[in-house]
């Protein structure tokens, strides 16, 4: 018999929890239907789920049909208890999506099936509260197929119901065709892929359309194949009456037996034993001595898990979607002990991973950080039955973030005596929602690989803090490209503080920006109050999209921000007298609307922030001294500047001229540009624009120099352009030019050897008395002498044209003139200190190779 494991979703009031008990008691695990309005629901197990009417925490059922071992898990429907829901989407093998006949999709549904795909999980839709007036089936389905999918299909509809599944796959319509009929392992697979997704309607409540539901979550569902190994996904950890801590998980492969020894973190940083397995089906459960695949059980002694960590080969925690978007500042009564307080709540903390407590060490409070203010009402009466503490809250503010506008370089360097370690940070923009990412591109032969593995930890281990208004920074790609360790007098936490310190002078450098939460919200009200809505939303800075009629009034949808429209529904429900109704769920995080007035109440001052300081600490005659953060560049013992400088900020020599070789006079990019924009029209991109853009969205440094050269990308070298604009050999051509001649011959078959591009290098020959010209290609490159009357320059004009329509083409020069015409037939140009740079990069990589390659 197959053990599939099934979880009951759905907007808040859509009847979830009355389905759970129906689903129940048909398939004979009750012999009575509870129900939520008498506080008797099999599944509603806490006091404040059957006072309040709502699903708080999630819970689980076992029940068993014809052909299959259910596992049931219901879960919150209220939009601030979604982390609940979205943690127990990660143990799921089929969903079976609630919605509310009378209200139709709502905004919290279509979020709900966003969650639903991005796990994969194939969903079953039940159509509640068909009974009451309102619910129209042919409107309700039609809603369905055009909001969440077209591959929703009314599997109560027998006359349609082939021709429908039919269109849904391809191959599938073809056999339909020549059948007539759809068999049943096709229509088995379809809900799998998420293909099809099978629509009941009916009433829970009145066990309508319930068996329906069952008999086909029975005969067209598969327990998927389990891995060999173990491991399993934790979802929930929670505490029983005892005070037991309970870490609930679905075995994904393999077996898990009473006194296993499991382990975490990194590297196995931690192990323990299972004291004891649990079935849990409500209130009671059932102790078992080994949990098989499938099976979801409730584990004692284990401390350190969390939701969504992954055990044996699942190892990994998965990202939640949601954050926390409010703080509050919480009151303690007289006699009560903050720092007992703190214990109690890290308690709830690990049990909900929403719930974030925030310790104030500098003015002794505890904050808490949740999603909205009915989790928080819930919050107090939870404290005070689990604690015995009646605690209050203040006003609440805006959970704000910060990130970073362009790419900066950060320096952390920490050197009391007898101590030492420096940390070289480029701090890049990442996308929204992306959090911290973490990368290296420092070479091993600067900063041993133990050393490097320390940094990241110690990036990853810490929320770092912006300047603004010291809120937790993010969307931020951190790659460490330089370090350095002593031998005798490096240890580990000197890493600890030059990182940290790296960060926070990156952020002191950069242009940071300041982000707030926002909700996408779905507003439904009266004709006559759509006006008042959209200029209300306007003032609130938000933004909608068109008005669209529904349900004999209009909906408006949109996005604003959280500190707008947290209270907006008190407003709704008076200008729409009862008739309006708003619906929020988090839309992440954007730009906030009004970041100087934030700011400026805040009143946060970084450098006065002595526990994430900015300033470095160096060591002269044997003591330490403080370097204030932008001094700390002066005083560093590497140097990165290049890594970020642009090719116009750097100071190109001048054009000597020689033969063939014309000064334009022209001293920068933008004057260069704009001359060539007057004369022939905008710059195309693969020219100038291409090569600034490649720079700055390079994640890297290696990124950065593979980004802009690839194997099939032409670089041509105006030769003695190059030998008198390099010191090293001018110096040589002073003395004898076939000298210098044949040294950058040298240097640039290196250069090529290492990147494998197309080079051509390009010196006149146009004096030469009845020269023809010639080509030679030696190691590697094709060395080219111009033919008499023809200038290095008239050759590179002509090649760069006809390579660039099939090729990318760089040329490399300093000769102004050249540039320009180079930036018109759309090639990229190279300034010869750029060159000199990618040659050194090369260099070094070749002497890497080189050393590796000795015994």
């Amino acid at each position: 018999m197959k053990h599939i494991c099934i979880g009951i979703t759905a907007h808040v009031d859509a009847g979830k929890t009355t389905l759970s008990e129906a689903m129940l008691f048909r398939a004979g695990a009750l012999k009575k239907m509870g129900r939520v309005d008498h506080r008797d629901a099999f599944l509603d197990t806490f006091a404040l789920e059957r006072e309040r009417g709502i699903t708080i925490f999630s819970k689980q059922a076992e029940f068993s049909l014809p052909h299959t071992e259910v596992t049931l898990l219901d879960t919150p429907g209220h939009v601030d208890f979604s982390a609940e829901m979205e943690r127990t989407l990660q143990v799921l093998d089929y969903a079976v999506l609630v919605i509310s006949g009378t209200d139709g999709v709502q905004a919290h549904t279509e979020t709900l099936w966003r969650l639903l795909a991005r796990h994969g999980i194939p969903t079953f839709l039940f159509v509640n509260k068909m009974d009451l007036d309102g619910a129209e089936r042919v409107l309700l389905l039609r809603e369905l197929k055009t909001r969440l999918s077209s591959g929703v299909v009314d599997f109560g509809d027998e006359s349609t119901l082939h021709e429908e599944l039919a269109v849904c796959d391809e191959t599938l319509l073809e056999r339909y065709f020549e059948q007539g009929t759809v068999a049943d392992e096709d229509v088995v697979r379809l809900i799998r892929e998420r293909k099809v997704f099978p629509c009941f309607f009916g009433s829970a409540l009145r066990l309508d359309g319930v068996d329906a539901l069952l008999d086909a979550l029975d005969r067209r569902t598969v327990q998927p194949e389990p891995q060999a190994d173990f491991g399993a996904r934790v979802f929930k950890v929670a505490r029983d009456a005892q005070g037991n801590r309970l870490t609930y998980m679905k075995i994904t492969g393999g077996s898990l037996a009473v006194r296993a020894q499991l382990s975490g973190g990194e590297n196995g940083g931690w192990q323990e034993k299972v004291n004891q397995l649990r079935v849990y089906s409500g209130e009671k459960f059932t102790a078992v001595e080994r949990a098989e695949p499938g099976m979801v059980v409730a584990a004692t002694g284990l401390t350190h898990t969390a939701p969504g960590m992954g055990l044996g080969a699942a190892a990994g925690a998965l990202p939640p979607v949601l954050e926390p978007v409010l703080s509050y500042r919480v009151g303690l009564p007289d006699g009560c002990d903050a720092h007992t307080m703190l214990r109690s709540l890290r308690q709830l903390e690990e049990e909900d991973p929403l719930l974030r407590v925030v310790w104030n060490e500098q003015l002794g409070e505890i904050h808490l950080q949740l999603m909205g203010e009915v989790q928080l009402e819930i919050l107090t009466e939870l404290i005070e039955s689990r604690f015995g503490v009646r605690v209050t809250f203040d006003e609440g503010s805006i959970v704000y973030r910060e990130t970073i506008a362009e790419p900066v370089i950060g320096i952390g360097h920490f050197e009391p005596l007898r101590h030492y370690a420096e940390v070289h940070l480029l701090m890049e923009p990442g996308e929204r929602g992306s959090g911290i990412t973490l990368a290296t591109a420092c070479s091993t032969d600067e900063l041993d690989l133990n050393w490097q593995r320390l940094i990241l930890t110690h990036l990853a281990e810490k929320a770092h803090l912006g300047v603004l208004t010291g809120a937790p920074l993010t969307d931020v790609h951190i790659t460490l490209i330089a370090g350095r360790a002593h031998v005798k007098h490096t240890e580990g936490g000197d890493f600890r503080e030059a990182t940290y310190r790296a960060v926070r002078n990156g952020l002191m450098q950069a242009q940071s920006i300041l982000l707030e939460p926002y909700y996408d919200f779905t507003l439904e009200l009266p004709d006559e109050c759509v006006g008042r809505a959209m200029s209300d939303i306007q003032r609130m800075n938000g933004t909608f999209e068109s008005p669209q009629p529904l349900h004999g009034g209009s909906v408006l949808t949109g996005k604003a921000p959280v500190a707008s429209m947290r209270n907006y529904w008190t407003e709704v429900a008076s200008y729409t007298k009862g008739r309006g109704r708003l619906s929020c769920t988090p839309g992440g995080y954007e730009v906030c609307h009004n970041t100087e007035a934030v700011v400026t109440a805040i009143g946060y001052d970084a450098e006065r922030d002595t526990e994430n300081t900015a300033d470095s600490v160096f060591c002269s005659h044997g003591a330490g001294y403080v370097v204030h953060w932008d001094e700390v560049r002066a005083h560093a013992h590497l140097d990165t500047s290049r890594v970020l400088a642009q090719p116009e900020e750097e100071a190109e020599p001048a054009s000597v001229p020689h033969s063939g070789v014309r000064s334009s006079g022209f001293e920068n990019d933008s004057e260069l540009r704009a001359l060539f924009e007057r004369t022939y029209g905008p710059v195309r991109d693969r020219g100038f624009e291409a090569l600034q853009q490649s720079r700055k969205k390079a994640e890297t440094l290696e990124q950065l120099y593979v980004t802009r050269i690839r194997q099939d990308d032409y670089l041509l070298v105006d030769g003695y352009n190059i030998i008198f604009a390099w010191d090293e050999l001018k110096a040589i051509a002073a003395e004898d030019v076939n000298a210098a001649r044949e040294r950058l011959v040298n240097i640039m078959s290196n250069y090529q050897g290492v990147r494998r591009c197309h080079l051509i290098l390009v010196f006149d020959a146009y004096k030469v008395k009845g020269g023809t010209g010639s080509v030679e290609k030696r190691h590697g490159i094709h060395i080219v002498y111009t033919r008499e009357a023809e200038t290095a320059d008239m050759y590179i004009e002509q090649a760069s044209y006809d390579l660039s329509r099939r090729h990318r083409v760089r040329v490399a020069t300093s000769d102004g003139m050249e540039q320009m015409i180079i930036l018109g037939h759309g090639a990229e140009r190279m300034s010869a200190t750029e060159l000199k740079w990618e040659v050194e990069q090369a260099d070094e990589h070749l002497h890497g190779i080189i050393q590796n390659l000795q015994p």
